[in-house]
């Protein structure tokens, strides 16, 4: 354990040994990937497989260094029961990019590799990007409203980038991540969007209705995680100096309504309403847990 050094060189180790991991593992993912496209398709499960497993322990390198750097407290529930060879959609509050790092900490081998829906844009990351795609995660082009109105028919974009994707989740198990609020939350964004959350963004129903539209009866069930840092939101910079000293992560387990699996929201408009209103319900009850889990809030039931 290293809490006892300074924070900035605790940070400088930290992403120096971030940096390591990642290219000692993306190399045989690259290597796999290059081999899984020259290959036909009834082949491929093999090395889907294979590049996950790669992945997982990627992640569990991860889990290694900031075990090494960092003196965090986790305060974790719902976690235990969840099977690592099911298929899930998950749903989480957005903060920080140190979001990511605790979702992969606590879920890494409790349940399949989680897959981000991603920003087309970042597939152009120096080697995280070509990582992203080597695991098949989404890239959705995420038109703005404005183009939307525009050219309504650049929404089939990301239908057909979700539907492409779902058909390559169904080969293994998988979990289908899904920041829904579509952006890290802070003030000025929750002012400019007038949320009627206290703690979070509105959610958007976009991607996981197309989602829950190509692969819905496949998935066993919805995990909606929430994430609280007691002692302030941190950067990712203070993340990797170990000034989250505390992080509390609670996981709920959820049937999915029978009524919002397997439809299409393209050929059923009111598909995307019907998700938005249960989305605004979880999200009711995931900002009263926030409240309650800060500092002065009442006990988490």
């Amino acid at each position: 354990m290293l809490a006892f050094l300074p924070a900035p060189l605790r940070g400088a180790i930290a992403a120096l040994l971030l940096m390591a991991n990642t290219i000692f593992w993306c190399t045989p993912l690259f290597a796999l990937a290059v081999v899984r496209l020259a290959l036909p398709q009834r082949a491929r499960p093999a090395l889907d497989s294979l590049l996950n497993a790669v992945a997982t322990a990627w992640v569990a390198g991860n889990s290694g260094w900031m075990r090494l750097t960092q003196a965090m407290q986790w305060d974790t529930q719902g976690i235990a029961r969840l099977d690592a060879k099911g298929w899930y959609i998950v749903l989480c509050n957005h903060q920080s990019w140190a979001d990511i790092f605790v979702l992969q900490h606590v879920f890494n081998r409790r349940i399949p590799m989680l897959k981000f829906f991603l920003k087309r844009e970042l597939i152009f990351v120096p080697v995280i990007g070509l990582a992203w795609w080597a695991l098949d995660f989404p890239f959705m082009r995420r038109h703005s409203d404005e183009v939307l109105r525009k050219d309504p028919h650049k929404r089939l974009d990301d239908i057909e980038a979700t539907r492409r994707a779902c058909a390559r989740f169904a080969r293994v198990p998988t979990s289908v991540m899904n920041f829904v609020e579509g952006t890290r939350f802070t003030r000025r964004k929750h002012a400019a969007q007038r949320s009627p959350f206290r703690h979070l963004l509105r959610p958007k129903a976009g991607g996981l209705a197309m989602a829950l539209g190509a692969l819905g009866r496949q998935f066993d069930s919805v995990v909606d995680v929430t994430i609280v840092y007691p002692d302030g939101v941190p950067g990712f910079w203070a993340f990797l100096c170990g000034r989250a000293p505390r992080v509390i992560v609670r996981a709920e387990r959820l049937p999915i309504p029978t009524e919002l699996a397997a439809v299409d929201p393209a050929a059923d408009p009111m598909q995307r309403k019907r998700v938005q209103h249960w989305l605004a319900g979880r999200w009711q009850r995931k900002d009263a847990l926030i409240g309650a889990l800060l500092p002065g809030g009442h006990a988490a039931a």
